[in-house]
């Protein structure tokens, strides 16, 4: 299989990516990197992704910026007093699949000119997770067009609890594949993301 490397994104925070980056690492056993994270540096997404998989292969990368402050990378940066510079965001060298994470949604700002758009790469599939609330239609389409009039290869995936009308609206009017839907579950565990993987494997490998 040629080695796929697959950007994260969600509509807004709080969507569900870090679970849907760690159900995707698991399934194609790939490495996983978030280039910067703010916050929680103790328990950062890196932690959660390493206690979420289960497999033996998968390489955890080291962020590029760990900032102190739970906020948008460029106001956690300027906390650290540090701006965040593009040409030092470099993807790690892997022979594997590599899973990348981002940091809230498209347009979050990393300083005075770039967001995390600008750290997706060309080449990069990107995955987009979609969750149902009151605005979620709008975010979804503005983001999957965004992505899409910058010719990337989009797909998407539905978190939280099903709303079909929601789901089959943005998928009619993106056309975008649809990887899986992850459901309101009690809790996440390997079990867990395990059994979404195994769902999710034959849609990932043909993207």
């Amino acid at each position: 299989m040629k080695r796929k490397q697959i950007f994260v994104t969600g509509i807004s925070t709080e969507v569900g990516k870090t679970v849907a980056a760690a159900i995707i690492t698991e399934a194609l056993e790939a490495d996983y990197w978030k280039p910067i994270q703010a916050g929680e540096l103790n328990d950062s997404d890196s932690h959660k992704i390493k206690g979420y998989i289960s497999n033996l292969k998968t390489i955890i990368h080291k962020n590029c910026y760990a900032l102190q402050t739970p906020m948008s990378p460029h106001a956690a940066a300027e906390i650290d007093n540090i701006t965040i510079e593009l040409d030092k965001i470099v993807a790690p060298k892997t022979d594997n699949h590599l899973v990348v994470e981002g940091a809230g949604g498209l347009l979050v700002p990393l300083n005075d000119t770039a967001t995390i758009l600008d750290i997706i790469k060309p080449e990069y599939k990107v995955i987009v997770v979609s969750r149902h609330y009151l605005g979620s239609i709008n975010h979804s389409l503005l983001t999957i067009n965004y992505l899409q009039e910058r010719d990337y290869d989009v797909s998407v995936i539905f978190s939280g609890e099903e709303h079909t009308t929601t789901e089959s609206i943005i998928l009619k009017k993106t056309g975008v594949k649809c990887i899986g839907r992850i459901d309101e579950e009690p809790f996440f565990n390997t079990y867990v993301i395990k059994k979404y993987a195994d769902l999710f494997r034959s849609n990932l490998e043909i993207i």
